[in-house]
């Protein structure tokens, strides 16, 4: 079910009620049966390959620990556990794709040959949680992690709800350490979700969905689009984006918070980076992390000369972008991240020793204010390519976006039609981007403790936390009929 549904806000308030009112020993039990209710909402019968991924991954942990020190059993159980994650993932998400790539190059070639197409239905979230159980066979096999002996505890790591089907990908060395112990029920908890929760809810329902609009009607109408309008709903869309899965990720966070369960945090405020390689330092943190520990690094990361490690960034992002979905337009994506990587990191030391020698400061604010319009632009191409359909819209995008520059109040004009946009939703636009940049305080995990333990101040503070609650609550379940799901809940 969508976090933005009106089932979701009646689901969240049953299963935390229910956890905290059933004894230690049941709540296992309770949030399982919660989390595959939740995962069977879209589709029942999409339960079969996740609950095979979760069987095989705890048979295949438990192997490898029996049998340490023994190699090649231990790399026979591990291979079991990934190529099997890795057929699930290639069956569901590409097996369709590639089908078509080769068919294309069968018609080119003139071969009366054709691939027939499967039509399977994509489980939702598979990519994150075939990632999730990769990472603890993994972490099993390398020593980093001991086996989970108690299968309902590792199948609730597998499943566990607020981060099964966007994230983040949590490691088990935060993640089933708290499933196994007994949570308390406390103030903190309950003020953090809370304000996750708000911030969640505000970034996709508020400053996302209302982005999207301009996008959506640009890109439904790209032939009446200049380049200004391109370029305005690219940077619309990297909002868009931000928010959307920003906003999932602390309703998923907020709502574990709520059951005593800390997330790791997915983004740390990435439109303040002042390069590419810092942006994806506060991007989509669990998933680079993901590919850094398991991919980049095993390919020798940056320990084999510039050359190598040039390689291995295209090798991590193509591969990234491609985890996004079956479509050529991510391929293209990471090969763009990976452009600007590699170009940084040849470039950027000599850039600071310049600036040193020259005695300019890169800590003054207006240094740093241009080094980061800078990455924004640089990241809004790369938006343009994660958001069109096809690489034949890319086609049309591009050209124009080069092409069709101007000057004039005609021009201006045109590109605010093109865009939809008067004096009015130009204001709340604003509005709520300028409030969108103030939730940082609202969307930390934690919070410095007030100096004041009076009663009544905490009284006050909780009501107005769960009058903004039940406000979101109310505005949700009126917007149901026509809901705009998760970005990357099709991931």
């Amino acid at each position: 079910m969508n976090f933005n549904s009106g089932a979701f806000l009646i689901f969240l308030p049953v299963v935390t009620a229910g956890y905290w009112l059933l004894p230690y020993r049941f709540r296992k039990y309770w949030l399982l049966a919660a989390s595959y209710y939740f995962y069977m909402y879209w589709n029942p019968w999409l339960i079969f390959p996740f609950l095979l991924s979760t069987a095989v991954d705890y048979c295949c942990g438990l192997g490898i620990e029996k049998y340490r020190g023994n190699k090649p059993v231990m790399k026979a159980l591990l291979l079991t556990s990934i190529c099997l994650n890795l057929t699930l993932l290639f069956s569901f998400k590409y097996l369709d794709f590639f089908g078509e790539t080769v068919n294309q190059i069968f018609a080119m070639l003139s071969l009366p040959l054709r691939i027939p197409k499967f039509g399977l239905i994509l489980p939702v979230g598979i990519s994150f949680y075939t990632f999730q159980t990769m990472s603890y066979t993994i972490d099993v096999y390398r020593g980093d992690f001991h086996a989970e002996r108690d299968p309902v505890t590792f199948a609730l790591y597998v499943s566990y709800f607020p981060q099964l089907v966007a994230g983040p990908i949590e490691n088990p060395g935060n993640l089933l350490p708290q499933l196994r112990r007994e949570q308390k029920l406390n103030w903190e908890d309950l003020t953090a979700g809370g304000r996750l929760l708000i911030s969640g809810y505000f970034r996709k329902c508020v400053v996302a969905d209302l982005c999207g609009i301009y996008v959506n009607r640009v890109f439904a109408h790209m032939d009446q689009a200049n380049s200004l309008t391109i370029m305005l709903a690219g940077a619309l869309f990297c909002i868009q984006m931000y928010c959307d899965f920003a906003g999932y990720s602390e309703i998923a966070a907020g709502a574990a918070r709520l059951m005593g369960v800390r997330l790791m945090r997915n983004f740390d405020r990435p439109y303040l980076s002042q390069s590419y390689t810092e942006f994806f330092r506060r991007w989509h943190i669990s998933l680079n992390r993901w590919f850094t520990q398991y991919v980049y690094i095993p390919l020798g990361g940056s320990r084999r000369g510039k050359v190598r490690k040039i390689m291995n960034i295209f090798v991590v992002f193509t591969l990234c972008g491609l985890w996004h979905g079956a479509n050529w337009t991510y391929v293209l994506w990471g090969i763009y991240a990976a452009f600007w990587l590699c170009l940084e990191s040849l470039t950027l030391k000599p850039m600071e020793q310049a600036a040193a020698a020259h005695k300019i400061d890169l800590k003054h604010p207006v240094v740093k204010l241009l080094r980061r319009g800078t990455t924004f632009l640089i990241f809004i191409p790369a938006a343009l390519l994660f958001r069109a359909v096809s690489v034949e819209q890319l086609g049309v995008i591009f050209p124009r976006l080069v092409s069709q520059w101007g000057f004039g109040h005609e021009y201006l004009q045109s590109t605010l039609q093109a865009l939809g946009l008067d004096a009015e939703q130009i204001l709340r636009l604003v509005l709520c981007i300028v409030a969108m940049a103030g939730l940082h305080r609202w969307g930390q995990y934690d919070l410095p403790r007030p100096e004041t333990n009076h009663q009544m101040a905490r009284s006050v503070s909780a009501a107005v936390y769960y009058i903004l609650i039940i406000a979101l609550c109310w505005l949700a379940l009126l917007a149901t009929q026509d809901v705009a799901g998760f970005a990357y809940f099709r991931f």
